[in-house]
């Protein structure tokens, strides 16, 4: 199994694939990641005047879908990422309907708001990409207020080995090859490590267990090659 990459290398990586981002997770997910993450808000349970969190928010489709419910609240799109985050503000400027958003070039780890700070928090295929996973949540953990939930959204290793080996085999010769026609081949080549390396849902419950969450529960969506972490403060 290859070494993870340092923070300042996942950073480097999703500034170099901001323009093709969204085309690419419509190639990876075969364009139903719409799909869940209307789930994933709609797990996070955010009201019409929330105070919520978009952690590794990307290009801003969560950020967007939280912004539709909480018309009366505001929205905060995280991303360590600047040329991520210069998408998101540009598809922002392109409508009159979010104007409750705001971006933050922030890390996940370190976040610059106080405990007890947010209604809800989601985050869409972030949690793989961060170099350390207890401490992600531990930070989520402290900026949520009590009884509140987080959703959290990503690719799975299925446990089902023909579903497993029908994934490793798409990604490696589907996604990647697309990806070479951007000229981005080693930033998704390191997608099939990271999910060898992603604990399982049962292994992100005992995670969430043992920093302290009231409530934990994993979804497996689409054969298990995605799923959604719900956590309760």
């Amino acid at each position: 199994m290859s070494a993870p990459p340092t923070a300042q290398e996942i950073q480097s990586l999703f500034n170099s694939i901001a323009p093709i981002y969204d085309q690419m997770n419509d190639w990876l997910s075969f364009g139903i990641h719409r799909v869940w993450k209307k789930m994933t808000v709609n797990w996070c349970q955010p009201q019409s005047d929330s105070l919520a969190l978009d952690l590794c928010c990307g290009t801003g489709d969560l950020t967007f879908l939280l912004a539709k419910q909480i018309t009366q609240g505001r929205v905060i799109g995280v991303d360590f990422s600047s040329q991520l985050l210069a998408v998101a503000r540009e598809k922002q400027q392109n409508s009159s309907q979010y104007q409750n958003i705001e971006w933050l070039e922030s890390d996940v780890l370190t976040l610059p708001f106080a405990d007890n700070y947010c209604d809800c928090v989601t985050m869409g295929y972030g949690m793989r990409n961060v170099v350390d996973i207890p401490a992600c949540l531990q930070e989520i953990k402290r900026v949520l207020k009590p009884s509140k939930k987080v959703a959290i959204l990503d690719f799975q290793r299925p446990s089902n080995q023909l579903i497993a080996q029908t994934q490793q085999w798409y990604i490696d010769n589907i996604v990647v090859n697309v990806a070479q026609f951007f000229g981005s081949t080693a930033q998704y080549a390191y997608i099939n490590p990271s999910l060898d390396r992603f604990p399982s849902g049962d292994e992100q419950i005992k995670i969430a267990q043992i920093i302290g969450f009231r409530e934990s529960k994993y979804y497996p969506l689409y054969g298990g090659i995605m799923g959604v972490l719900v956590l309760t403060k």
